[in-house]
């Protein structure tokens, strides 16, 4: 119901409610764009141009679900684009991105915790459309119907993204995959 007031709030030019509105999801929007782009800059501009767009596009703009849910599919979307501009033509579309070795980057600082580092790091080796469904899912809170929806692909291929990618982030935290070039 908040949401729905500070949209409202919005609309009628109150740059406080956009101020709560930023406040209040731009940490799990960033989080969620660092785990899909593995750069901190890029997740900050997506973030950053995702809020202009909305800001842009209240008067038309109409909510309907969660605007959590809403903005995480935004954030989503444009880290597909982004990373779609950002491969060169023939690059396989499923490499893992380097290893950074012990070098602090904006993920590890904002997890400290052990165990989530060797989360982070395992999504980081899924492959992007896997590690998209299940950011999207566990983090952004959205079913695999309405991630399916978003995205334009059957539930079917949605589901399979899902399990394919918890089976392969079960074994690389089993440390099944340790010795993979």
């Amino acid at each position: 119901m908040e949401d729905r007031l500070l949209v409202l709030r919005c609309k009628r030019g109150s740059s406080d409610a956009m101020a709560r509105i930023y406040r209040k999801y731009r940490k799990d929007l960033l989080v969620l764009a660092l785990a899909l782009l593995n750069d901190g800059a890029a997740a900050e501009d997506i973030v950053h141009d995702v809020y202009v767009s909305f800001a842009e596009n209240l008067a038309a703009f109409r909510l309907t679900g969660s605007l959590r849910a809403y903005l995480m599919t935004c954030v989503a979307n444009r880290a597909r684009n982004h990373n779609k501009a950002a491969r060169p033509a023939g690059a396989p579309r499923d490499k893992a991105p380097p290893d950074r070795g012990v070098e602090a980057e904006p993920v590890e600082r904002l997890v400290c915790n052990e165990r989530l580092q060797r989360l982070a790091a395992a999504l980081e080796r899924l492959p992007y459309e896997q590690r998209e469904t299940l950011m999207l899912q566990a983090y952004g809170g959205l079913t695999l119907r309405a991630i399916a929806k978003m995205s334009g692909l059957s539930a079917n291929t949605v589901m399979s993204r899902y399990r394919y990618g918890i089976d392969k982030l079960r074994s690389l935290l089993n440390g099944e995959h340790d010795h993979e070039a």
